[in-house]
């Protein structure tokens, strides 16, 4: 019998949960400690399949409207952001809530909070339908902001005022698609206000720093995170840009090793919201089709953290 074919595995770092992740994780499950189950969650708390079924198993119920929710057990508001009503519909039922909102949306709610008491125009540069971009237009009255997906959509946009508006983005954008969309509107309107710092999360950021590292080394890259995650996405995007033939896993059942013929380097990173535990899946999944050779590659150090709310301190 041959002996096994080897494989350099690159290791992104960063990669996997960033700080709001790990917070609003830790909301919920400080909330079933303390309150008991169960503990009712409004909209996925992350997007990841792995950590909502654990939850589920710990006593949280996933509802996506505060209707489906008793007004007496414990809600939790997920890591994306709500709108202002869901907030104001909790507290006229007289709810106990506890707001996972990641702390860098809630900046970007505050900046768009300050542009529109200040009377400029909005611009949103996000994905439509995403709950992070929901709860952001919901911060302000309807029609306040217009959402651009697009470098197409920002030429076509046409505001009441040209010398009068500003941007703010979704955190868990491609940077790289973000900065010509950005350029194309400062192109078009040179006084348009722009974030204090940058919206774009410092992790989503890393990651794709992360990723850039290693897809230019790697034939193939796996992203480990679940369909529905933004950031995710984002970085298998980023995978192909840089050359790597990339694949979308939720974890290692879903790897195809027909993907790795003939391919002698591969990378693996994950998404913001993936734990470490699906990491090492993939890669005890390859150890034992393959003679692994681990290569870690950093591209940034973080040290990031986020205080927890009070009543689950």
């Amino acid at each position: 019998m041959s002996a096994p074919r080897s494989l350099t595995v690159l290791l992104a770092s960063p990669r996997g949960f960033c700080a709001g992740v790990d917070r609003a994780i830790q909301i919920v499950e400080r909330a079933i400690g303390k309150y008991g189950a169960p503990v009712y969650v409004r909209h996925e708390i992350v997007h990841n399949r792995h950590v909502v079924e654990r939850l589920k198993a710990l006593g949280a119920v996933f509802v996506e409207e505060l209707s489906e929710c008793p007004a007496d057990r414990p809600v939790v508001f997920s890591a994306h952001g709500v709108p202002k009503s869901v907030p104001a519909e909790a507290k006229a039922r007289s709810m106990l809530y506890l707001d996972a909102t990641c702390p860098l949306v809630s900046k970007v709610h505050v900046e768009a909070q300050r542009h529109f008491d200040a009377g400029r125009e909005i611009v949103l540069i996000g994905h439509a339908g995403h709950p992070e971009v929901v709860g952001t237009m919901g911060q302000l009255p309807e029609g306040a902001v217009a959402l651009i997906e697009t470098v197409e959509d920002a030429r076509a946009f046409q505001p009441r005022d040209p010398g009068n508006v500003a941007f703010v983005t979704q955190t868990t954008l491609s940077v790289d698609d973000t900065s010509e969309i950005v350029a194309a509107l400062r192109a078009r309107f040179p006084d348009i206000a722009a974030p204090h710092k940058e919206d774009i999360c410092y992790a989503t950021t890393n990651r794709q720093e992360a990723v850039k590292a290693i897809a230019a080394r790697s034939e193939v890259l796996l992203v480990i995170g679940s369909a529905n995650s933004s950031n995710s996405v984002r970085l298998a995007e980023v995978g192909r840009r840089a050359g790597a033939r990339a694949y979308l896993i939720d974890d290692a059942s879903a790897l195809d090793l027909a993907w790795l013929d003939g391919v002698r380097t591969v990378g693996v990173t994950a998404g913001a919201s993936a734990p470490e535990v699906l990491v090492q899946g993939v890669i005890d999944r390859l150890a034992g089709a393959f003679e692994v050779s681990l290569e870690e590659a950093a591209a940034a150090r973080e040290t990031v953290t986020f205080k927890l709310p009070r009543a689950v301190a």
